[in-house]
């Protein structure tokens, strides 16, 4: 019985296989979005938009087209710190790029080096 118990605490502990790797995924963000032509679904994809912000976004360039991507800040929801991350994944022309990719994190002690295709 006591095999029992130490046989299941070890499964319990190990987990299913990959669970652990999907687990250690991290999300990776290339290309850009255009502020003024994109769609909800790809307003979306940047980090830390939702449906709800991406309708937000969508209102106001309708009322008034975004001159600049620091005017996002105007948006409800959007303050300094949440455009500070967004801003490299930010532009006003040219087509809306953005990729979403999951990846494994890089091997301890490499530089990471972020690409803005």
């Amino acid at each position: 019985m006591r095999a029992a118990w130490g046989l299941l605490a070890l499964v319990l502990l190990v987990g299913k296989p990959g669970v652990a790797d999907a687990a250690r995924l991290r999300t990776q963000y290339s290309g850009v979005v255009n502020l003024n032509e994109a769609t909800a679904a790809e307003l979306d994809l940047l980090p830390g938009v939702g449906d709800s912000a991406a309708q937000r976004i969508i209102q106001h360039r309708g009322k008034r087209p975004f001159q600049r991507v620091e005017e996002l800040v105007r948006v409800k929801g959007f303050g300094r710190k949440k455009f500070l991350k967004l801003k490299p994944h930010l532009t006003l022309s040219g087509p809306t790029t953005l990729k979403v990719e999951q990846v494994p994190p890089p091997p301890e002690g490499k530089e990471v080096v972020a690409t803005n295709n």
